[in-house]
């Protein structure tokens, strides 16, 4: 077995491993980071997540509630490299932790319960990785567990993500019996003892050797399949080799066209080396990634993975601490040096960097400057957010930030003592700040604060960090869903014209809109004047005034979304036309339009899955028809029932309480967004009446 060896002060860019962990809630993200970080020797002592002594687990509240809330940076040295890794949350509301995160990641490992295979949030971030192109390798967790079969996790690989899964190992034992995998590309053993953190290496045991023998040769076909240059040798030779095999394997990982599939047992130590080992020879490295491309001055712009290159970096994470603002960054070209002074190329800001720092969690290790490939976090930057680029001064840049997911809960919030409404201001904007998907805004009508997040949890946890980390007690009124107005039936050819003379320069901006449907969620404009009859600009400011209506629907005034818009004629007047007139003239035209159109209300809904045992299977459906859920799929098997069902998340509030009540606290259940639904007239009329 290999020991780990001392750390690289600067090891070069395809030493280098930008990696995350992503999986479903509870599959063994953390365990396995554990894993790492203790078989590279970072750390000495293995932690455990349910006695809350996990390294990235480090929130108090991650520790009480046994969840990774808050993704964590770490690095660690294998095998001559560098690996820095960020472990994700798996909890649906905290999605867009790993939506940051993935944004600046050059490869992921996914994993998945041997037991349960792809579960729902599996699957979202799969989809998420898929976004953004990064390649995976998979890991088959927890192979000790009862009722666990890396096959069965294979299959739903397959059938789920659409993935072209490659085993590469073949496991040793079924669950309590599961003591180490033969390796399928070198056809040997490895054996992990019981009590021992180490692993032996030796010929494939006798009764498996067929059954190893079958699943090289099945790999070798599906590689052929799939990779050109293995298909001729596999013609030639009827067979692969090592090399050709392992060369292909990667080739086919960075293209995303397979999946390397390992397995294992983190909790119990046993596949973590191999993983490691295959992190290195199958997922990219900084050098092997496209130049990161970007806009200045309105032209596009690539800028190499080059240390020598100029300065350029993508801001992904903010957090406060008692050591001062953190300001996580990817350096995707050039070298950042203590002291050095940066641009924020998005607002033309210049600021100065007082320290840089290597991340181990909660821990720090200064550092004199970063390099391409290196993801760091700095002390001294004071407004720079997540998304933000950052470059050197003389050589702007501006990179495309994560996106940003909108929040679909509220709750109403209010400090217990008056004295502490301008405390609770400051936290608020502090929680803003950390996390994007968190919004704050004041109620027009009620004058209340209004917190908004990605679910219940998320809100739970946002307003417990203000309680523990600023000392505010907070009252919380009950959550409320974000609705959303959209377009049934547009109108066409509507005339509006914007005149406006108050002495001096007047207003002038004549325009002809059509509304219709757009099958999905979002907002599109387009132009269709002919003879320059609407200059350019003009249309653009049209387009702006129109995204101006859209923050209030006609019906109850929340966001309108999934319409399009085409402006079709207008007329200009030679010196009272402005865009300014003409943004006003798009506002008010897109407001009359959609009081003229058939408008309905949209409500989020989410995708459940609940796991109850069978006998609690009539009292669980019967719960879900009653909060408007449509049932599209249940199985059974081994005397438990899963059970999968549209809900919307209005309904959802207090569900936790009412499942565990129903089932005897033995039943459990998961959500992914799903999309927008239209509101039942009956319930849509109640909505409005309030």
């Amino acid at each position: 077995m290999r020991t780990n060896e001392r750390p690289l002060a600067t090891p070069s860019l395809t030493a280098v491993r930008n990696l995350g962990i992503l999986a479903h809630v509870d599959a063994g993200k953390t365990t396995i980071t554990e894993r790492i970080l203790f078989a590279t020797g970072a750390i000495h002592k293995r932690g455990e997540v349910h006695e809350g002594t996990t390294v990235t687990d480090y929130d108090a509240q991650e520790r009480d509630r046994g969840i990774t809330i808050f993704a964590a940076a770490v690095s660690c040295t294998w095998g001559g490299h560098r690996v820095n890794l960020i472990d994700t949350p798996g909890h649906v509301d905290f999605s867009d932790e790993v939506e940051r995160s993935l944004r600046v990641l050059d490869g992921a490992v996914a994993v998945f319960d041997a037991v349960a295979g792809v579960e729902p949030q599996s699957e979202s971030v799969w989809r998420q990785a898929d976004r953004h192109g990064v390649p995976r390798i998979a890991f088959v967790n927890k192979l000790d567990r009862a009722g666990a079969d890396l096959d069965t996790a294979v299959a739903s690989i397959r059938q789920r993500l659409g993935a072209v899964p490659l085993v590469v190992q073949l496991p040793i034992g079924r669950e309590d019996g599961f003591t180490g995998v033969v390796d399928l590309l070198r056809m040997r053993a490895l054996i992990w003892h019981p009590g021992s953190d180490t692993y032996e290496e030796g010929p494939v045991p006798e009764p498996l050797r067929e059954e190893a023998d079958r699943r090289r040769r099945l790999l070798e076909e599906t590689v052929a399949e799939l990779h050109p240059d293995a298909l001729e040798e596999f013609c030639a030779a009827s067979a692969l080799t090592g090399p050709t095999l392992a060369r292909a394997l990667r080739e086919l990982t960075l293209a995303g066209h397979g999946v390397v599939v390992l397995c294992g047992s983190a909790y119990r130590n046993r596949g973590i080396e191999p993983l490691l080992d295959a992190v290195l020879a199958y997922l990219p490295s900084p050098a092997d990634m496209p130049p990161v491309r970007g806009t200045v001055d309105g032209g596009e712009q690539e800028r190499a993975p080059d240390p020598a290159g100029p300065f350029t970096g993508l801001a992904f994470k903010v957090t406060a601490t008692p050591t001062g603002r953190l300001t996580y960054l990817r350096v995707y070209a050039g070298t950042l040096r203590k002291g050095a002074s940066v641009l924020d190329a998005g607002t033309g800001r210049t600021e100065r960097v007082g320290r840089i720092l290597r991340v181990q969690a909660d821990r720090h290790e200064e550092r004199e400057e970063a390099v391409a490939g290196d993801i760091v976090a700095v002390i001294g930057l004071k407004a720079a957010r997540a998304g933000t680029t950052l470059c050197a001064p003389g050589a702007p840049l501006v990179l495309e930030p994560p996106s940003v997911a909108e929040p679909v809960v509220s709750v109403a919030v209010e400090a217990r003592r008056s004295i502490d409404t301008g405390r609770l201001s400051t936290a608020l904007a502090r929680l803003a700040e950390e996390d994007p998907s968190l919004a704050v805004r004041s109620d027009a009508e009620t004058g209340q604060t209004v917190l908004s997040g990605m679910g219940e949890l998320h809100l739970e946890v946002a307003v417990e960090k203000i309680r523990r980390g600023h000392g505010v007690e907070v009252v919380v009124g009950r959550p409320q869903v974000s609705y959303r107005e959209t377009v049934v039936r547009g109108v066409t050819g509507l005339v509006y014209r914007h005149v406006k003379q108050d002495g001096g320069a007047g207003q002038f901006a004549h325009v002809v809109l059509d509304v219709e449907p757009l099958e999905e969620v979002g907002f599109e404009f387009r132009s269709a004047v002919v003879g320059g009859r609407v200059p350019q600009e003009y249309a653009r400011a049209v387009e702006a005034g129109c995204r101006d209506a859209l923050a209030e629907g006609p019906l109850a005034g929340f966001p309108v979304t999934g319409l399009r818009v085409t402006l079709t004629d207008g007329a200009t007047h030679s010196k009272d036309s402005s865009e300014m007139a003409f943004r006003a003239a798009g506002r008010f035209a897109l407001r009359e339009a959609l009081r003229a159109s058939t408008v309905e209300l949209l409500e989020p809904v989410v995708e459940v899955t609940v796991t109850v045992p069978e006998d609690g299977v009539g009292g669980v459906l019967g719960d879900l028809a009653a909060r408007r859920g449509r049932v599209s799929g249940s199985t059974t098997e081994s005397g438990t029932a899963v059970i999968t069902a549209a809900v919307p998340l209005a309904e959802l509030f207090g569900y936790a309480s009412r499942l565990r009540g129903r089932t005897q606290g033995r039943g459990t259940f998961t959500t992914r967004p799903a999309p927008l639904a239209a509101v039942p007239q009956s319930i849509a009329a109640a909505l409005l009446q309030r």
